[in-house]
Order: C-alpha cells, then structure tokens, then sequence
C-alpha cells in the first residue's frame, strides 16, 4: 500500500468515529481512500470533506469535545491554516490526532517531500504555551502503527497528537501487516470511560458539561497551562520513543527522523564498510526529543550530524541536548530534493570526521 493509503485503512481500523478533511498534495490518497472505501457502511464512521482546512480543524474541535475519536490530515500550508484551531485543542485538552503529509515551502512551494515543518510541529506552531506530542514514521508500516498509537496517546493525556510524516513516506509503496478491526465505541461506553469531561448531553443524572480554553482570570489561565506543562513532563518520563543502530562502539553519530533515517542507515552502512565507526540515533517522537541519550551519548562519540530534509531545524534541539560537548553539524536539502545516502557519507567526512577530529583535539589541549 502507499504510506497516505496504510494510514488512511489504519483509522478505520482504529475504531475512529470521524474524519475531516480537506484535498491537498501529496496527502489526497488519505481522504479519497477513506471516500472510496465508505467506512461509514463498515463501522459507521463519518467521512467529510470540509469547505476549507479552517473548517476540517474546528469540525475536529467540535467532534473531539463529545469525546469520540476523531482525525484530520493535510500538508504543510494546510497545515499553517489549521494552527489556530490545533491551540485551541490543546487549550480546551481535547484528544484528536493530526496527520501532516509535509511538503516544501515556505509558500505553497512544492509537491515534493521536506522535513521543513519540523518547528512548526515541536515548537507550538500556533500561539501561546502548549506543545503537541509528534510522532514521525520512517516506513509505511508506521504510517499504519502511529494512527493506533497516536489515539492511545491522545486519550491518555487529553490532547492533540500530531503524525509528522512527509511526501516522500506518504507516496511510497511498501507491504504492510494491518493491525485487527477495533470496533467503534458506543456512547454508553463512551460514557463510562472517559468519565465527565465530554459533552455527552445533560440528562437527569448527568450534568452538561462546556468545553472551552477561554480563561479570561489571569491566576485560571496560569492554572491551566502549568497543568498542560504538567502533562509534557509526563509524555517525556513515559512515551519518549527513539531507536539507536550501532551506537554502542561508534566515535560518530548522525541524528535523523523519517525520511531521512531511512536513507542515513545506508549512508552508516556506507561509512562502516570505509571502516568509520558511525551509528543511528533516531528519533521516533519529535516531542518528546531524546535529549539525554544525546547527552549521554556525547561523553563518548567525536561529532553529530543531523541530517535533514530542510536548511537546519532539528539541528538546534541535538545542540542544546549535547551541551556543546563535541561538535554538532548539520547536512540537508530543501526544495523537495531528496538526499542521497553518497552524500550523507561526503557530508559525515567533510564536516565530522575530518574536521570533527581536529575541533576535539584543540578542545583537549586547551582544557589542559
């Protein structure tokens, strides 16, 4: 299946109650499978395309707030129209998963695949304090994992999670194991699980509940946002995923997610088969970042690459996880030109290995 198809099958199969979207390259595939398929005769899930992404985001809003299971998804300018309604999500703790298919910018700028909106994902995108937790699959079988996952997630702690993939990842077709149907749940069971938060109707033993993230009491609105910051500190104890190859022996280290992990295991393949000791970090959630295994990782390697499908984003969080302790570079493309694993390994040379080497001598001989 396409990576945008995978992800499209997997929200039914996740027991999802709705879907609202709006068409926009290189996601289509995930609204007109989901069209195609009519999930609503399978599961009874609803299937809308809104008039707009402004419109798909609060139909979200207003769905999430009856406590069912619901999901958008678009590329990176939808995205940008979709901010306001995501911090309002996250204001009134809403769970809902967000699916960005992203693409090239700034501007409507290309169909073809970056990795450009990964400060738009982790560092807030919209306005005030908030973050959502962002996972960025590398295979279509996570495209297919991520949609379950990102709903647990998203129930767990009553807020938005983002799905941070690219074109590349969404357009590619791999074999994949499809998890088991999940039956929707009844509003009865809605009811008894998720308590009284959602607005599930006023009855003569149940009260109406209002859903909102209007705080207009200075002292009500620190209340709520240290209480989201609360669940961010959660998140990082509990649901930081990351996967390190060959990290245990190696003097170098290159840091890349999705897209670009893929393609920066062949270059390590590359660089081990020239006898450099090179590994993988991985991050599988961009938020929460696996900021002390980089840390940590630092006492013992020469240099870090990040590699990226952007001029240098997720660059600036593996520097402030490292501390300075060794050299940080970074190698990217942008314009939706996609890296070669050939050079991966020239950059890792150039700008690591090379000149990695004589920045940590000086840095030895000058602390002595």
């Amino acid at each position: 299946m396409k990576g945008n198809e995978a992800l499209a099958e997997a929200t039914i199969r996740a027991g999802v109650d709705a879907y609202f979207g709006y068409p926009i390259t290189p996601q289509s595939e995930v609204i007109e499978y989901l069209m195609i398929e009519q999930p609503e005769k399978r599961t009874g899930m609803i299937v809308l395309q809104a008039e707009s992404e402004l419109a798909a985001i609060n139909m979200v809003y207003g769905a999430a707030s009856t406590g069912k299971k619901v999901m958008t998804s678009s590329s990176s300018p939808g995205m940008s129209l979709k901010l306001e309604g995501i911090s309002y999500l996250a204001g009134a703790e809403l769970p809902a998963v967000i699916v960005n298919v992203a693409r090239g910018g700034p501007g409507l700028g290309t169909i073809q695949p970056s990795q450009a909106d990964y400060f738009q994902a982790v560092k807030g995108g919209g306005h005030g304090d908030y973050k959502l937790y962002v996972l960025a699959p590398a295979s279509v079988q996570e495209m297919s994992d991520f949609v379950e996952d990102a709903f647990e997630i998203a129930f767990k702690y009553h807020a938005p999670v983002l799905i941070l993939s690219d074109g590349l990842i969404g357009q590619m077709m791999e074999k994949v194991q499809l998890r088991p149907q999940k039956p929707r749940r009844t509003d009865a069971e809605l009811i008894a699980q998720e308590g009284t938060w959602a607005c599930t109707g006023k009855t003569s033993d149940r009260e109406r509940n209002i859903v909102t993230s209007l705080d207009l009491k200075s002292e009500k609105l620190e209340e709520r946002v240290h209480r989201l910051y609360a669940k961010y500190a959660q998140m990082e104890c509990e649901d930081l995923r990351y996967e390190m190859i060959n990290c245990e022996d190696a003097d170098y280290i290159m840091v890349a997610y999705g897209s670009s992990a893929r393609i920066s295991l062949k270059a390590m393949e590359l660089a081990r088969d020239k006898g450099y000791k090179v590994g993988l970090l991985r991050p599988i959630t961009l938020f929460p970042f696996p900021k002390k295994q980089l840390f940590d990782l630092a006492d013992r390697v020469k240099g870090f690459l990040s590699v990226e499908l952007s001029t240098g984003q997720m660059v600036e969080d593996v520097r402030l996880s490292v501390e300075f302790k060794v050299p940080v570079e970074h190698f990217g493309r942008t314009g939706g030109i996609i890296h070669t694993p050939e050079e991966i390994l020239e950059a890792l040379e150039q700008k690591i290995i090379h000149n990695g080497t004589v920045r940590h001598h000086k840095t030895r001989e000058q602390s002595i």
